[in-house]
């Protein structure tokens, strides 16, 4: 019996990592499409990428009720209320607009390396305003995935990946990636908030109340004034159907990503979901720069193995402190 659990364990948790890894790994390729293809005979770009996350809250929202109805526990007691998302979905529609948008400035390998180094504004601030003193290990974490990104940001971007960019601009680029990270703190932080005061709530209530309030924000950006580009993205995706359909399957992977993230928390905690969605990242990168013509210099490659080589140096000490813990606990318990 052991060990039917045991090959049934690592099924499902292969079952995980193939779900997040295809998921993810598609959803990028089309949101790098989406941002550097020219649609259509006339070669039109389409310019309108925070219509990406209009599109992406709206299914994911349908597709929470969905989960919901599905699984319904019947009773809502304990559970937050949708109105107490409001403030998290106004950081979570700004961060990822800010996220997308960089794109037009910087290439998706760029993007993803920036984003990744989201442990610098946590280690700052917490050494800085709270006082907390992290140990050598976890400051050459930060200076590997630092030291990465900053190679990659000052090395020499091949001109075939600059001519496909919208409006190329390195430091905006950067500056809007560093901006998503912030908002995407707060947005953490509130989230962490809700879960505490209501634990009753699941991984497809959060998902329901944050996609509601950011489909609303982002209808009020989009259409709250006749002029608005909304109506633009709109109108573009009538005349280019190409694009309206990747933007439909960009919004439909997301949508399965999360489901194979909230099963792998679920099942195996969330250091098991950080080290596959790092390890995802790492394989996006190569992927976009093979299929998507994206060539990377000798130089950034290292810079990319440099960050990632902080990252998952990061994840062995969480899995070492997991383990530690555990141990203490059993030993306590003999």
């Amino acid at each position: 019996m052991e060990y039917r659990g045991g090959v049934g364990r690592v099924l499902v948790l292969s079952f995980c990592i193939a779900g997040i890894w295809s998921a993810y790994i598609t959803q990028g390729v089309l949101q790098e499409t989406v941002s550097t293809k020219r649609f259509g005979p006339d070669g039109k770009r389409f310019e309108h990428l925070a219509f990406l996350n209009l599109a992406q809250n709206l299914v994911c929202f349908v597709w929470s009720l969905i989960m919901l109805k599905l699984w319904s526990r019947g009773s809502s007691s304990g559970v937050a209320p949708w109105w107490s998302y409001w403030s998290a979905s106004i950081t979570n529609t700004i961060g990822p607009a800010m996220g997308i948008e960089a794109l037009k400035y910087i290439s998706y390998p760029a993007q993803v390396l920036a984003k990744s180094s989201k442990m610098i504004p946590v280690m700052l601030m917490g050494a800085l305003v709270y006082g907390i003193k992290y140990t050598f290990s976890e400051y050459l974490c930060t200076f590997l995935v630092a030291g990465g990104v900053s190679v990659f940001a000052l090395s020499k971007t091949s001109s075939k990946t600059i001519s496909k960019l919208a409006h190329p601009n390195a430091p905006l680029g950067y500056g809007l990636c560093f901006l998503n990270l912030a908002f995407d703190g707060f947005t953490n932080a509130t989230q962490d908030s809700i879960s505490a005061r209501y634990p009753k709530t699941s991984a497809w209530d959060i998902m329901l109340g944050m996609n509601l309030w950011g489909t609303i924000y982002n209808v009020l950006f989009m259409f709250g004034w006749p002029n608005a580009s909304g109506y633009e993205a709109v109108s573009f995706c009538k005349e280019h159907p190409e694009a309206a359909w990747d933007i439909l399957m960009f919004c439909l992977c997301g949508a399965v990503g999360q489901n194979f993230i909230f099963l792998t928390i679920s099942r195996f905690g969330s250091l098991a979901n950080t080290t596959i969605t790092t390890t995802r990242k790492f394989v996006s990168i190569v992927v976009s720069s093979l299929l998507s013509g994206n060539p990377l210099s000798f130089v950034q490659w290292g810079s990319v193995f440099m960050v990632f080589s902080g990252l998952s140096y990061q994840i062995l000490l969480k899995w070492r402190k997991l383990k530690s813990s555990e141990q203490k606990k059993k030993k306590k318990g003999v």
